[in-house]
């Protein structure tokens, strides 16, 4: 059995699940007006404040998580972010067909993706993060 204080396992899998958020951050900058237009046919007020919003969460959040920078605030910042976001934007019960299958799909993608940043927020970066050097440094 190998010590887990040393384990490079958590900084693959912060890679891996931050990967998802920085991606999408970006494209939402880079396409801030059809996503303000897709988030303004779901319904939400104040879409392109709305959008900037998503977008920051998503960029810093995701950067943090992959440093391992205050990983678990990180982690819990959008593991709730992405409780509205499942909720209105792939609200699959409301859908038919197709469209509700790739929405239902979407849905418990982002619910499995929120189970691992439980994981991160309650366990931390490990070892190798910008966190666990302050740690020892302190």
């Amino acid at each position: 059995m190998s010590d887990s204080s040393t384990s490079i396992v958590p900084l693959v899998g912060r890679l891996m699940i931050s990967a998802i958020f920085i991606f999408s951050g970006l494209g939402k900058l880079a396409g801030h007006a059809a996503m303000a237009g897709f988030a303004a046919s779901k319904g939400l007020p104040a879409v392109d404040l709305a959008v900037w919003v998503a977008a920051a969460i998503e960029v810093f959040g995701g950067l943090a998580i992959l440093l391992g920078f205050q990983t678990r605030i990180a982690a819990w910042i959008v593991f709730l972010y992405l409780i509205p976001t499942t909720l209105v934007f792939h609200n699959f019960w409301a859908l038919q067909g197709m469209e509700r299958m790739d929405n239902q799909f979407h849905f418990f993608k982002n619910v499995a993706i929120m189970g691992g940043l439980l994981f991160v927020a309650t366990f931390g970066a490990g070892a190798y993060s910008v966190d666990a050097a302050r740690l020892k440094k302190a």
